[in-house]
This record gives C-alpha cells, sequence and structure tokens, in this order.
C-alpha cells in the first residue's frame, strides 16, 4: 500500500475513527486501525468489539491499494504532529512507514487479516433519514443528561424514540431528565431502542457539515448509521443497550403552578456567577423567588459566600426558595439555542422544569437545603 494524504484530513480521520478503539483490552487489534487503499480513497476502521466505524477519506492519491493495520494511538500522534501538508503512508508486510517533509516514521502493526470485521451500511434497511443539523441538536440537547456507568445498566445510553418522522432522544441519570424533540427528513414505522453515550459520542463527531444526510437502521441488537456530506462518507454500527428505559413520561412533571420567563443569557450568566462560592461538599445554589425578583445565594465554608439578584417583572406567584446544583442547571442553560427560556415549579420538594420550545424539556431534582 502506498497513498498520499492530505495532512489535515487525515489528521482529523485519525482522530475521530481512533476514538473508537478500545483503551484497555487484552487483545491488541482492537488498539488499530485498519488503513485499505483502494478506488482512488483511504477507508479507516476500527472496532472496540461493540462500536465500529468505517470512514471514507477522498482527499488522497493512492499509488498502490493494500492495507495495513496499526496501533491506533501512535499513528494519530505522529500524523498530527507532521508539519507538511501532505503525509505518505507506505506499508511493508506489517510495518507502516511514514513520511511528511524531511520527517520518516516506521511503526510497527499486525496482519491486517486478524482486524475484527466493521460492517458496512445496508441501503435496504433504512428506518429513517435525518438531516446532520436536526440529529446534532437531539444529542446535544439529551446525550450530557446520561448516566456515566450507573448500576442501572439501561439508563447508560440515551433512548431514541421515533414514531414516523417525530423523533426524541431522552436521557437521565436519576437525578435529572433531559427530553429533545425533533423531526426526520423520512421515516418508516416506528423504533425504540437505547443508544450507548460512546456511540453517540462518535456521531456527534461525524455530524460536522450541517448538510450532510444521515441514514439510520435500528434491528434487533445494533443501530446503524451512515453519514454523507458529498465529499466524505461514514458508517458508525454499535450494540444497543440491554434493559429497559425508566416511564420517563411519568417524571414530567403536568401541574407545575409558577413559571417564570427568562432571558437565557441572564440566567445562564447569574447561575455561573453563585456557582463559583461552591464546592463539593456545598454543590447547590439557593434560588428564593419573591417580589417580583430572583436571589441566588450560595455558601461554602472557608470559601464566602455569593448573592446575585435579578429582576422578574412578570413573576407574580407565591414566595418560593428552592435549591439546586448549579452544575446541572447551567449542563442545560449551555444547550438552548433561544433567547428565552422557561422555569417552571411548584414546591421546594418538587422538581423544576426547563423548556425551550417544543424542542427541549429538562427535569431536575431540587437539593436539600437543610
Amino acid at each position: 500500500m502506498k497513498v498520499i494524504c492530505d495532512q489535515s484530513a487525515l489528521a482529523e480521520a485519525l482522530g475521530i475513527v481512533g476514538g473508537v478503539v478500545a483503551s484497555r483490552t487484552p487483545t491488541p487489534v482492537l488498539t488499530c486501525i485498519k488503513l485499505t487503499a483502494e478506488d482512488g480513497r483511504l477507508v479507516l476502521a476500527a472496532t472496540d468489539g461493540d462500536v465500529g466505524l468505517r470512514l471514507v477519506l477522498e482527499q488522497v492519491e493512492v499509488d498502490k491499494p493494500g492495507e495495513t493495520l496499526i496501533p491506533a494511538d501512535k499513528l494519530n500522534q505522529i500524523v498530527r504532529e507532521c508539519q507538511d501538508p501532505t503525509v505518505t503512508l507506505e506499508s511493508d508486510k506489517q510495518a507502516l512507514f511514514i513520511r511528511s517533509g524531511e520527517s520518516k516514521f516506521k511503526v510497527y502493526g499486525f496482519d491486517p487479516a486478524e482486524a475484527p470485521p466493521v460492517k458496512t451500511f445496508d441501503d435496504t434497511s433504512v428506518d429513517c433519514e435525518i438531516q446532520a443539523k436536526e440529529l446534532l441538536g437531539l444529542i446535544s440537547r439529551s446525550l450530557f443528561a446520561a448516566a456515566d456507568e450507573h448500576s442501572r445498566y439501561a439508563i447508560n445510553g440515551v433512548l431514541l424514540d421515533r414514531k414516523g418522522t417525530d423523533i426524541r432522544m431522552i436521557a437521565t441519570d436519576g437525578r435529572r431528565l433531559a427530553m429533545a424533540c425533533g423531526t426526520a427528513a423520512s421515516g418508516n414505522g416506528d423504533s425504540n431502542c437505547i443508544v450507548p453515550s460512546k456511540a453517540l459520542g462518535i456521531m456527534r463527531r461525524l455530524l460536522r457539515s450541517d448538510d450532510a444526510t444521515v441514514r439510520l437502521a435500528v434491528d434487533e441488537h445494533q443501530i446503524h448509521v451512515h453519514v454523507d456530506d458529498g465529499s466524505e462518507q461514514a458508517t458508525l454500527s454499535s450494540s444497543l443497550v440491554e434493559g429497559r428505559f425508566p416511564p420517563f413520561e411519568d417524571v414530567i412533571p403536568k401541574d407545575q403552578d409558577k413559571k417564570v420567563v427568562f432571558d437565557c443569557n441572564t440566567l445562564r450568566a447569574a447561575v455561573r456567577q453563585a456557582a463559583l462560592l461552591t464546592n463539593e461538599e456545598s454543590r447547590s445554589v439557593r434560588m428564593c423567588f419573591q417580589n417580583k425578583s430572583l436571589i441566588l445565594t450560595s455558601h461554602a465554608p472557608e470559601m464566602g459566600e455569593a448573592e446575585v439578584h435579578l429582576d422578574l417583572p412578570d413573576y407574580s406567584g407565591d414566595d418560593l426558595e428552592i435549591g439546586f446544583n448549579p452544575n446541572y442547571l447551567s449542563d442545560a442553560l449551555k444547550v438552548i439555542d433561544e433567547e428565552q427560556v422557561i422555569f417552571e415549579l411548584k414546591a421546594d420538594n418538587k422538581p423544576g422544569v426547563l423548556r425551550s420550545g417544543k424542542e427541549f424539556t429538562y427535569v431536575l431534582m431540587p437539593v436539600n437545603l437543610s
């Protein structure tokens, strides 16, 4: 194999595909990327056994077709440090020679025949088609709330719930719940599955062009995603998370009697200021709604305290003091694109709800202020 690549395009592709490989495994080939030069393009493929990715790189010149299997981290590091606009990759048996300008590297790899298979996309199995910008918004407004290695395995991922062209993505870690709603360009039937957080994180990196077309196919055990932006194609396959997702619709309050409309940037800044004087032991901000105003306060022993005031001319509900983890509030406010956000409340021991149009609903449990 011998191929001349655009350095920046290759470095970006390796960064994405390298995110798939296993970090800890007794199987060395699962830490590698398989490179295949064919038909005037370079195909990069990797898998950790659960998530697999094939990415087609077009900004290449293939002098000699072939394939090689090389450790992802070392290849990624070398290409990223190359300063010349082009990088030449040439394989000889199980070694890869990398040349860029006056720099030369030799990296030992494995027999490409040992590489575990990475699935290609089956065009006949498409369930729905969606624009990259729409899917990226769904992922961004849900993934951050997913659990991280929770004992309830079913919430270590994001629920993808589709009915025709209506799509929802829901995530929870037991203390908060985020639901993002969107619309697909086309959709056949319904589907409901839990997608691992790792797969969604990689998928988000693939959605670099707003105009790219994304096709999804879901079977009993896997989800398959094909991204095509006209100049580059990628196929991601992932095992699904087993188990039943919690009945999330029961968690969203229906009887909130206090509603406050905030400028999103203003509330985001106020929460961020109040959070400055919190620590791991006192990770809470008290929100006091009274007299058409909101006072946010925080206190951390041996650090100090903060008090931030906001005018609320439209607030006419009863006085209320309630506490929230400021990090959880900020996480939601960061993913809202609209200028205004609605904050719904009921009591100091009841969850709060943030809403942005019909596209985003966020339920957050309060913290004990006593």
